[in-house]
């Protein structure tokens, strides 16, 4: 995946696993709230995969 589609990527899986968190919250499904709560997380880490690559290319690009 390139760097723009990480980072849209995880936007999309963060807002997506609040969503869950949200509705395993209100239904008091804890089950819903930890699958969101882990899909959240995986969309931080995907923003900062995008990020990263932003700035090794930056780098490299430099060189």
């Amino acid at each position: 995946m390139g760097s723009t589609s990480d980072k849209i990527s995880g936007a999309a899986n963060q807002v997506a696993g609040k969503a869950k968190k949200a509705a395993g919250k209100a239904t008091d499904n804890n089950e819903l709230r930890a699958k969101g709560a882990v899909q959240e997380a995986k969309g931080k880490v995907q923003v900062a995969q995008g990020k990263a690559k932003d700035k090794l290319k930056g780098a490299v690009d430099r060189l």
